[in-house]
């Protein structure tokens, strides 16, 4: 920083103080969107949030970067269990993969590429995982938007899962099957989860998404203990892909599920 000097003037400056109104007005929002500084609300976090760290790690069957001579396929083996889809149903069995060398143009640097020999949506470092077909739903529809909420019924028990947040903008989209639906522009996004005898828990939370948007993936029985298990799908950013998985054997006192595993790939330029 350059320091301004004056060496024939020296002043000695007089302030006054007044002491500021802090005036609050409502906010009118108009079908227009127009950046409005505003300031935060504050997010309610769920207790292991801000320093969580998986309880065993968790890998999709897609393409890695390496960071610093290491990569994160590398860590997979024939003992992880393989969640994977096939002719609609869910199963789990032996991860059965080839993984291949390649190169980001965007990064610059080589990658590893997982190939399953299954539809995988899931490899899960988690040895007690038994295998054969798992328990699970099929639903309607995949995303909760604020001021929704969906009730899953699974072995006598009504799951509900409730969002809130605020839209700042809706419109209609082509999905990837070619079908017209809704999508809209959330913040300060929360999903609660509870039951008709239990109260509703924070479930995850997410501040922001650019042009993405929680969808739940999975529900169904992943450990075998008659409860629900979750995986979410919550990129926040649309050149990310991050996966959320919940089980209910991990989870503690009073709540349903816990958060056990979350990985975050990331393929922007």
């Amino acid at each position: 920083m350059k320091r301004i000097l004056f060496p024939f003037f020296a002043f000695f400056i007089l302030f006054s103080c007044k002491k500021a109104e802090v005036v609050e007005q409502e906010k009118t929002v108009d079908t227009v969107n127009v950046p409005v500084v505003e300031k935060e609300t504050p997010v309610e976090m769920p207790a292991d949030e801000a320093d969580f760290k998986n309880d065993f790690d968790i890998l999709r069957a897609t393409s890695y970067r390496t960071w610093e001579n290491e990569n994160p396929a590398t860590s997979l083996t024939k003992n992880w269990a393989d969640l994977y889809e096939k002719n609609g149903r869910f199963y789990l069995g032996k991860a059965d993969f080839k993984i291949e060398n390649g190169y980001d143009e965007c990064a610059g640097d080589s990658t590893k590429i997982i190939n399953s020999a299954t539809k995988t949506l899931l490899f899960i470092d988690l040895p007690e995982l038994k295998s054969g077909e798992v328990k699970s739903l099929k639903m309607d529809r995949n995303k909760i938007w604020p001021n929704e909420k969906i009730t899953l019924a699974f072995n006598g028990t009504e799951y509900i899962l409730r969002g809130e947040g605020e839209v700042l903008a809706s419109e209609k989209v082509i999905n990837d099957d070619g079908k017209e639906e809704l999508f809209q522009n959330v913040k300060n996004y929360r999903l609660y989860i509870s039951t008709k005898n239990t109260p509703e828990k924070l479930l995850l939370q997410e501040p922001s998404f650019n042009d993405t948007f929680v969808e739940l993936l999975f529900a169904g029985d992943i450990d075998r203990d008659g409860k629900l298990d979750f995986i979410f799908g919550a990129n926040r950013d649309y050149e990310e892909e991050r996966v959320i998985l919940f089980l209910s054997s991990k989870a503690e006192p009073g709540s349903h599920v816990k958060k056990v595993a979350e990985i975050a790939i990331q393929f922007d330029c």
